[in-house]
């Protein structure tokens, strides 16, 4: 993918860099960034980049021709049409539409690593970043509305101890499941309890909790003495990622009093935060008027918190719909194609030209 990307960003007469790092399993992972009017460096700043993930999510076994792009019924279907390479096809052909050398003012393409695991390449790069950024279009699938403002994505891993012993003599131990589904039911309350504090550009218009994986015990006739379940949020904006750790932490403090050796330890593994850009952003307005669509939000992860990190008014736009992206069978429709392409041209005009 990379190599196919430099060429082709060589050819349209941008400056390539590329960014390598290993990743937890020693893999080699690379972040390319190809730019025109700047030289990378802390001190520099982007006008405008586009900003697409390299990264697919697996396919199912009996998808034969997943990575055979299809074309069928005015949808061109193949693991990662949707999510995210119809952007980044459509972003290559906006630049080579508008032509390199009429750039006028500082332009970026951004290709990351790892965005379906955790936005770990887009990490990287906001870690040691080649420059700042001043305005950012994130692809994703949003239909090609603007959205302006995501909630964050956070996990964490809790592990609820208990003593193990013979089921038949309940005294000699404690329950580490029966602890957990206590802790439990108080996250259950504290998701209730965050309901009440709305962002109502969002839906649901609330910070969503959700515990996905739930595993504990060795055997029927052993109390069991650990159990460990996975805790999901995703913040609204103005809100502070570790908000929910807090509370969690509050119920287990309180689930103490009553059973002092109540023993749970919380792991969070990801705590990206919610972005907002304001609605009256020169990047908000412009894509709302190039699109003929009002800004809007979405409740899944993207890579807007690490380009503003790196100073960006970041809005996500994309060609295709989420819920296509995944999914067996993923498409993107190619009027969406040629149409975000004709609304990248109209951004690289109106910011670089």
């Amino acid at each position: 993918m990379i190599k196919e990307l430099t060429a082709r960003c060589e050819r349209l007469g941008l400056a390539v860099t590329q960014f390598s790092y290993l990743d937890d399993n020693g893999v080699e992972k690379i972040n390319m960034v190809a730019t025109a009017n700047i030289e990378p460096g802390e001190s520099s700043s982007v006008e405008l980049a586009l900003v697409g993930h390299t990264d697919t999510v697996p396919f199912a076994n009996d998808w034969t021709d997943a990575l055979t792009l299809t074309e069928r019924d005015g949808r061109l279907f193949g693991r990662g049409s949707c999510d995210t390479k119809g952007f980044i096809a459509a972003a290559l052909t906006a630049v080579e539409e508008f032509g390199v050398t009429n750039l006028r003012k500082s332009f970026a393409l951004i290709f990351t690593a790892d965005e379906e695991v955790g936005c770990l390449g887009a990490k990287k790069l906001a870690e040691a970043p080649p420059f700042t950024v001043r305005n950012a279009i994130v692809g994703e699938p949003t239909s090609l509305q603007p959205m302006r403002a995501g909630k964050g994505y956070c996990v964490a891993e809790v592990t609820v101890s208990g003593r193990e012993g013979h089921s038949a003599y309940p005294a000699v131990g404690a329950s580490a499941i029966f602890r957990a589904a206590r802790l439990v039911n108080r996250i259950e309350s504290i998701a209730a309890q965050l309901q009440s504090e709305r962002h109502e550009a969002f839906e649901p218009p609330y910070t969503t909790l959700n515990v996905g994986v739930i595993n504990g015990g060795t055997a029927k006739n052993i109390i069991p003495g650990s159990c460990r379940f996975t805790l999901e949020w995703r913040p609204i904006p103005g809100q502070e990622t570790t908000r929910v750790l807090d509370m969690v932490n509050e119920a287990i403090t309180s689930l103490r009093t009553d059973e002092p050796d109540f023993t749970a330890e919380v792991k969070a593994n990801r705590l990206d935060s919610p972005t907002e850009t304001p609605a009256d952003s020169p990047l908000v307005t412009m894509l709302a008027a190039a699109t003929g669509k009002p800004s809007g939000t979405v409740a899944f992860g993207t890579e807007s918190p690490q380009m503003r990190e790196l100073g960006a008014d970041a809005v996500v736009l994309g060609p295709g719909n989420i819920r296509e992206a995944h999914r067996t069978g993923e498409f993107v429709p190619i009027d969406e194609l040629h149409e975000c392409t004709r609304i990248l041209r109209s951004a690289i005009e109106h910011f670089c030209g």
